[in-house]
């Protein structure tokens, strides 16, 4: 796959802001499965890109940074998942990018320690944005948000790039590779498809609760219920999430009435039969 200076120009565009989201915007745009339909509809192929920001999100969507530790970056893997899939011919499928995502994992570490770089350029930072908070000094601390957008935003470019042109220049290498030893590339896709299942166990740990497991058991006994209806399996995931919203909003409405009564003082009586 040849790339064009238009399209390398592009890309670093896109990592360059979507590097700057990730701390600093909070918009969500540096999420995979926004980020990488971007990047495929550059590359010329918009629907791969949905196809691997969808698979590439649900390994990200259990990782987090806590404190100073980062995980691997969404962007860059992200980036490079989308480039690995387009320059390998793969087809449009869940089952077909499974070693682009394995593929990419390497270039995601380079996103963390691009990420931890940039932090630690900027805590010799900190006295001074203390020194002109202390003076009220809006605009230094501006420029000093501004520095480190600057900084980071173009390590992110500028590794993207990097990856585009190598990711590509393998591309013809991985393909003759996997025609000959063809184990290593179902290697690649296994684990590409199980970190898929990994992200979402993390997430998982971190959010479930004892009470939410009703409703995770209810949730996926409804998924497989509609989709091994021929009628109702093409739109399993939409029927399962207006199911969720519609149960949030009930328990959000009614713990809102609950609340509302406490704190008026209504705590029930003889009148109301309780």
């Amino acid at each position: 796959m040849e790339i064009t200076i238009i399209q390398a120009i592009l890309v670093f565009v896109v990592a360059f802001i979507m590097g700057i989201d990730q701390f600093s915007f909070l918009e969500s745009l540096y999420q995979p499965i926004v980020t990488c339909p971007i990047i495929g509809a550059i590359l010329g192929n918009f629907e791969l890109g949905v196809v691997v920001g969808g698979s590439y999100q649900l390994i990200q969507i259990g990782s987090m940074p806590i404190g100073g530790a980062q995980p691997p970056n969404a962007i860059l893997g992200g980036i490079m998942a989308t480039v690995f899939a387009a320059s390998l011919g793969m087809e449009a499928t869940p089952e077909g990018v499974g070693a682009a995502l394995g593929l990419a994992i390497p270039f995601a570490v380079f996103g963390q320690y691009a990420v931890t770089l940039t932090f630690t350029i900027m805590s010799g930072m900190m006295a001074k944005a203390d020194q002109c908070a202390e003076n009220a000094d809006v605009k230094g601390i501006r420029n000093i948000n501004f520095m480190e957008m600057a900084i980071l935003g173009t390590l992110f470019g500028l590794l993207a790039v990097a990856g585009l042109y190598g990711g590509s220049a393998l591309g013809q290498t991985l393909q003759n590779f996997s025609f000959q030893f063809s184990w290593v590339m179902a290697g690649l896709d296994a684990a590409g498809g199980a970190m898929k299942f990994v992200g979402f166990a993390i997430l998982m740990k971190v959010m479930m609760s004892n009470e939410m497991w009703g409703f995770l058991l209810a949730g996926f006994a409804m998924a497989l219920l509609c989709s091994a209806n021929a009628t109702t399996s093409g739109a399993t995931l939409i029927l399962c999430a207006f199911v969720g919203a519609a149960i949030a909003i009930y328990d959000f409405s009614i713990n809102t009435k609950i609340k509302a009564n406490a704190g008026a003082g209504n705590m029930g009586g003889d009148s109301d039969g309780i």
